[in-house]
């Protein structure tokens, strides 16, 4: 399958994603700042293209456990890289949340985004909807950022390549710069690696971008068929922090770009200067248990389940505060039956929180669609787009009796609630709130609230701790709350 490359083709990019997506794969996004600040100063030696360093879950992990302000996070890893492009992981209209937002919170948040140092966004859609991205998209190219559109890579009766293909022609004439594949269950084979690549490169010109997960363990045979196909970047994670429901090895993809003949350039030196630190630091994570030995053990099951890294930590999480983990492998089982029940959707959040939730409802009630989450009778209403694949009548049927009817709002037409905002913030803070943190309320209330009320108590009790040594004191998995009503 080799391809004849000019030397210009012939190198291959490599973004490190250590403190986002391997952070959030296999510490369910536990990691502290000063470990994230400590890592990223070193990455930044390295030469990379480019470092995701937030979004994703971060933004509400910070908040909501690691007691920490996700703006401050960003500005402090800004300096902590002078040399690196950063780039983030954007949800469309549903920000960094789990439900669509109004438009002047998105446009917000994407503005100070970039002022606060992103220079790459990389938006998807859980259902890889045109219509939940067209604002996060124009919003990202006024303001003057690299727009990546990603594709939320899925298998089913109604994914293949013609589909992707034509997403990313719909992309590229809504202002893509680039385009990612976000394989985020790591479930693309080598063929089709090759094969999908193979297509792109002849629909588009735009840079193409692999992400891929290392959870059925075929991802070195990926990564080496699609840099054999012509990608242009691909991503990995620093070693102590990479395979299982992470992503593969830096240090593997530039041996795998030796075997597709592309080179890589790299500082050698750096790279091994990061690899001993992160061994050091993440042997603290073994030893308090935010990295569970089963986020490592490969699973070629995967295949046929297709939950994400992130999701399938947060899975364990949730099953081992029930008492349940001796179960992980028959909820695995009904996620394939609930994502057809629900039209195929992408494994990527939200659909993937909501997918899972709802299977390990089934499993441990024994029964199907006991128990029905708001956010799933949303879903089926149309509350968060269009979905793929036709939805199974019956149990749209069954759940429709359980639910309050409503109908979709348009983003465009989803009322602003920054002003509103902004005086709960005044009373909260007893002073004129920061335009970020209004932002941030307005996305996650709850956590962000808490946040203040509990760094005000300390101010006043003159016990203000350092965010960097701060503990979660909760166990809960980054999602929304699948709270089905009593």
């Amino acid at each position: 399958m080799t391809k004849p490359y000019t030397e210009e083709k012939k190198k291959i990019k490599i973004q490190d994603i250590t403190v986002r997506d391997g952070n959030q794969s296999i510490l369910a996004t536990r990691m502290k700042r000063k470990d994230i600040l400590a890592l990223v100063r070193t990455l930044d030696q390295v030469g990379f293209e480019s470092l995701e360093v937030w979004g994703g879950a971060t933004f509400d992990s910070a908040f909501r456990f690691l007691k920490q302000s996700a703006w401050t996070n960003l500005r402090e890893i800004r300096k902590a890289a002078p040399n690196t492009k950063l780039s983030m992981l954007l949800r469309g209209q549903n920000v960094v949340g789990y439900h669509h937002y109004d438009n002047d919170t998105l446009e917000r948040f994407v503005r100070l985004t970039l002022e606060n140092g992103i220079d790459i966004i990389r938006i998807f859609d859980a259902l890889n909807d045109p219509n939940n991205l067209k604002f996060s998209f124009e919003f990202t190219k006024k303001y003057g950022g690299h727009l990546q559109a990603a594709i939320a890579y899925t298998i089913s009766p109604v994914h293949n390549n013609e589909y992707y293909v034509n997403l990313v022609k719909t992309y590229e004439s809504m202002g893509a710069d680039s385009i990612c594949i976000k394989d985020m269950a790591g479930i693309i084979s080598p063929q089709t690696a090759y094969d999908l690549i193979s297509d792109l490169k002849q629909a588009t010109k735009l840079p193409i971008h692999l992400h891929s997960h290392t959870t059925a363990n075929a991802t070195p045979l990926v990564m080496e068929q699609a840099m054999l196909a012509g990608v242009d970047i691909v991503d990995g994670c620093i070693s102590p922090f990479s395979g299982g429901t992470s992503h593969l090895a830096d240090e593997t993809l530039i041996e795998v770009a030796k075997l597709a003949n592309r080179s890589v350039d790299l500082d050698m030196a750096a790279l091994s200067d990061a690899y001993e630190l992160a061994d050091e630091i993440v042997n603290d994570y073994i030893a308090s248990g935010d990295l569970r030995t089963r986020s490592l053990i490969p699973n070629p099951k995967i295949l046929t389940y297709q939950v994400p890294g992130g999701m399938l930590s947060n899975l364990l999480s949730q099953l081992e505060q029930q008492g349940a983990s001796d179960r992980f492998n028959e909820v695995l089982k009904e996620v394939p039956n609930v994502r057809k029940d629900m039209g195929y959707p992408p494994l990527v959040t939200p659909m993937s929180q909501m997918v899972g939730t709802q299977s390990v409802l089934n499993v441990l009630l024994g029964e199907r669609y006991k128990m029905i989450p708001n956010e799933i009778k949303d879903y089926v209403q149309g509350l968060y787009g269009r979905a793929p694949g036709e939805l199974d009548q019956d149990i749209v049927d069954y759940i429709m009796t359980k639910s309050e009817k409503k109908k979709p709002t348009p983003p465009e037409d989803l009322p602003h609630v920054y002003e509103k905002n902004k005086k709960i913030m005044e009373e909260i803070l007893g002073r004129e709130p920061k335009e970020e943190e209004v932002v941030a309320y307005s996305i996650f209330p709850e956590p962000v609230h808490n946040y203040f009320i509990e760094k005000k108590k300390q101010v006043q009790e003159g016990q203000a701790t350092s965010p960097s040594t701060v503990q979660p004191t909760s166990n809960e998995p980054i999602a929304f709350r699948m709270i089905p009503p009593s």
